[in-house]
């Protein structure tokens, strides 16, 4: 095993040199890759890693992990185009089986075109959906048109003519496009990497902005070049660097590896803490240490006020008594002023009483009141330490330079308001994992919730297939203990007597023995006088080889001061396969006022990139100065929820290349299987970082750009679809569209005012989110393809972004479906075949723990 784990090490390590070599050509000799950090498993044997500081799985850039679908390399991207992008992902397969040279390109060169997608926010410019179009003929859909190549149906086993759809006109689905393997063109990396002469971005000049392609969807029908030059993070810097001399030089790798897991809590107990406050610190705290924290970690507990105290040096974490221990010493009293400083510099010697640093431990700091001593004198030590800190403010007087501190060690920043029902402050505590990629061990929210009542406070809560091993209930109220009854789904009912109770934190703790029974459980808890209370639900995995669905919560800027739209974002999958269909609702609660909550959508409109892809997105408008915490509740809806396999953006699956008059076939792409409905109801909670919103007032904001028009003409009547925008972005109702149209794709992107208009009088603009259909006749001759965009405008008379550029030809159907002939190609096939070794890897960049379970099967 050790040997495939090292040689997946050196395959990747050769992958990034091949691909630093092809980038550096595409990019002017501007850029290249020059340092890459590999993170290893904590597994891996060996003396010569580094410690960690900041890595983690789930920070990495590039992904290598056991696949959900195939071994299709892609990237998950779902933001505007320029945004950077989540991750890259190749499976073990991919870069240990050289057939994949053959579908894909050299590897490299597949590196460069994720990292396209990754670090610039360009898209694929083919299009599985839309493989073809007409314009002068039929086309594929690829960019530049100068790439040559033949069109063949091989769903039968053998090659024969594409026959074209007597509907549509253009090929049925059977058909594919097979490329010429020599070509005479340059372009475009993002079509076709696999061929040899392709080593450039498509540029204006070359690019075919009439394909129905996703970049010339997302991106306005622009260029590759051009969204990387004038619309990407590094547009800047790219027009001021020179070319550098040929070749660059070689990449440098790090090989660094996150071990056993060491955070120090800095708990507050100053003056300001009494009361409430210092009793909810104590409740999220012990939820950590009982719940969050793995076995095997170690914990330090520090406090500070006026001074600051260690209650107990750096503990393994070895056992449950060991948890319990620990919540003992956790403060109760408070007292003095909030000198911060020397919380953090007696955190700093607690963590490095094991090894003499600090490097890649924890910090966990919770405060509430604004530093009275000077934070800055103490901040850059604390972040030169190499320390990960993460800061939880309690109430609107904490220190604003909390939030630098997180940012500049890549600590998560979270805000908990004083609202008991909102239970922000456990849910922040819940949220401070690293995640390892293992997800079977990670502990998983399945509830959070609050009612402020004197009367009864009842719910349900789904345990779904892949939860209920270490299931716990924590209730938590704010005066006396209520009466509280949690019952199974198969009808037994656990009482107070059931439940350990620590009347001094005010809560009252449910653990279900074994693996908690799957279908809805269902809390009744009677409140007794009037009073707060809260209850969250936390479970693991099942089963060891089969991870729980999880949920991700995050906006697209932490910082925000009105110049960008702000869109929450949560991601809703299993082992990396969407689920879809899920009730997604996000809260977002200010430091002060009142809280705002969204229905996150998954239906490609609006903020929401791609139907169908469980990434669930809304605009975010209601803005107020401050910080605003953020917290996403998942279920499943009506029983509809299911997972799908739903394509991102990555390299094209090639079946074939054309080569000296012959058809040389790839092994065909493994059919993609129905995925099933998600088995019975599930419940997910999940806690995102904070963010500062900076302005006082917020902008007028326009209706939302419309990304999914699509136009189809029936003899001399044109159809519109769309999905309406709001008032306000993706909210409300807007006034009024613009619709224009022009033969020429060039004139309606570069003058849109200019182009022909649509009477659009009779047509009133539904609610945000309807589904909107315009028709109109005009006079169009057959062979005609015409190009369609609208805009919206609202009662401020803002206007909307130019919508997708949309196309439809008039085709008048043939009395007989003709073929598509490819003259003068000798029909001679070859067929490549492939030798698939069964062997065992290990993952990097990030790697993942699937190593260790492939390890545990083969020794079982």
């Amino acid at each position: 095993m050790e040997v495939h784990c090292y040689l997946i090490y050196f395959i990747a390590q050769d992958m990034f040199t091949e691909g630093s070599q092809y980038l550096f050509e595409a990019m002017e000799k501007k850029v290249y890759f020059k340092d890459i950090t590999i993170l290893v498993p904590a597994q891996w044997k060996g003396t010569d890693f580094n410690k960690s500081r900041t890595e983690s799985f789930e920070k990495a850039r590039i992904r290598i992990d056991n696949p959900a679908r195939d071994d299709d390399p892609y990237t998950n991207q779902y933001e505007d185009c320029g945004s950077e992008s989540r991750y890259i992902h190749f499976t073990p397969n991919f870069l240990l089986d050289d057939s994949f040279i053959q579908i894909y390109g050299l590897r490299g060169r597949v590196l460069v075109h994720e990292w396209a997608h990754l670090r610039w926010g360009v898209y694929d410019e083919y299009n599985e959906d839309k493989p073809f179009y007409f314009s002068n003929g039929v086309q594929a859909t690829r960019c530049s048109k100068h790439i040559t190549g033949q069109y063949y149906d091989y769903s039968s086993g053998f090659l024969q003519s594409c026959v074209l759809d007597p509907q549509t006109s253009l090929p049925t689905k059977e058909c594919q496009f097979f490329p010429n393997k020599y070509q005479n063109t340059k372009n475009s990396i993002m079509y076709l990497p696999s061929v040899d002469s392709v080593v450039a971005f498509c540029r204006e000049d070359e690019h075919n902005g009439a394909a129905p392609n996703m970049q010339n969807e997302k991106c306005g029908n622009k260029a590759t070049w051009t969204v990387i030059f004038e619309d990407s993070v590094d547009r800047d810097a790219l027009h001021s660097l020179n070319p550098l001399p040929s070749p660059p030089p070689a990449p440098s790798f790090t090989v660094v590896q996150r071990m056993q897991r060491v955070v120090c809590l800095i708990l507050d107990v100053s003056g300001s803490m009494q009361g409430s406050r210092i009793i909810r610190q104590g409740q999220g705290a012990t939820h950590f240490l009982r719940h969050i924290i793995e076995d095997q970690g170690k914990v330090g507990i520090v406090t500070f006020s006026t001074s600051a105290s260690t209650l107990k040096g750096l503990t393994l974490i070895d056992s449950e008594t060991t948890r319990e221990n620990l919540i003992k010493l956790l403060p109760t009293q408070a007292g003095g002023s909030t000198n911060v400083c020397t919380g953090l510099n007696k955190a700093l010697e607690v963590l490095k009483a094991d090894n003499m640093d600090a490097l890649g431990d924890e910090i966990i700091f919770l405060t509430d009141g604004e530093a009275t001593d000077n934070i800055n004198n103490c901040a850059p030590t604390a972040i030169q330490s190499g320390a990960i800190i993460h800061t939880l403010a309690l109430g609107n007087n904490a220190a604003k330079a909390l939030q630098d501190m997180a940012d500049r060690t890549d600590g998560k920043f979270i805000i908990a308001t004083d609202d008991i029902t909102s239970n922000l402050l456990v849910d922040a505590f819940a949220s401070l994992t690293i995640p390892t990629g293992d997800y079977t061990k990670e502990p998983v929210q399945l509830e959070s919730t609050g009612k402020r009542t004197a009367d009864w406070f009842n719910g349900t809560v789904s345990v779904d297939s892949t939860v209920g091993n270490k299931t716990s209930f924590l209730i938590i109220y704010e005066l006396s203990a209520p009466t509280a009854y949690i019952q199974t789904p198969s009808g037994f009912i656990y009482s107070q007597a059931d439940m350990s109770k620590d009347p001094s934190a005010k809560t009252l703790t449910l653990k279900i023995p074994g693996t908690a029974e799957t279908g809805d459980w269902k809390y009744s808890i009677l409140s007794g006088g009037l009073q707060s209370l809260t209850i969250t639900v936390t479970s693991q995995a099942a089963r060891s080889d089969v991870p729980p669905i999880i949920v991700k919560a995050h906006v697209n800027q932490q910082l925000i001061d009105g110049s960008k739209p702000v869109i929450v974002f949560a991601e809703v999958s299993q082992n990396y396969r969407p689920v879809i269909n899920a009730e997604v609702k996000a809260t977002l609660e200010p430091e002060i006022g009142i809280s705002e909550q969204l229905e996150l959508l998954d239906n490609g409109a609006g903020a929401d990139a791609f139907k169908d892809d469980g990434i669930y997105s809304r605009y975010f408008t209601k803005l107020v100065k401050g910080r605003i915490s953020l917290k996403v509740r998942v279920k499943n809806k009506d029983g509809q929820s299911r997972f799908t396999l739903h394509r991102k953006s990555g390299a094209l699956y090639v079946p074939g290349y054309v080569v000296n008059d012959k058809v040389e076939l790839n092994p065909p792409k493994p059919p993609v299987p129905e995925q099933p409905l998600v088995e019975g109801n599930f419940s997910r909670t999940a806690t995102g970082e904070s963010f500062q919103v900076t302005i006082s007032n917020p902008p007028i904001y326009p209706p939302n750009k419309i990304t999914d028009l699509n136009a189809e003409i029936q003899e001399n009547t044109v159809l519109l679809i769309w999905t309406a925008p709001g008032e306000d972005f993706d909210q409300g109702t807007a006034k009024s569209y613009e619709i224009r149209w022009s033969d020429d794709v060039e004139m309606l992107r570069l003058n849109f005012s200019n182009s022909s208009l649509v009477n659009t009088s009779a047509v009133s603009p539904k609610e945000a989110g309807s589904v909107e259909q315009h028709s109109f006749n005009m006079t169009i001759e057959n062979g005609t393809t015409l190009f369609f965009a609208l805009r919206s405008e609202d009662n401020d008379d803002a206007k909307s972004e130019i919508s997708n550029i949309a196309q439809a030809s008039k085709i008048l159907p043939a009395p007989k479906p003709p073929g598509i002939s490819n003259p003068g190609l000798n029909l001679t096939v070859i067929i490549i075949s492939v030798c698939v070794a069964v062997v065992v890897v290990c993952l990097i960049v990030a790697v993942t723990a699937w190593a260790v379970k492939r390890r545990k099967r083969i020794d079982a």
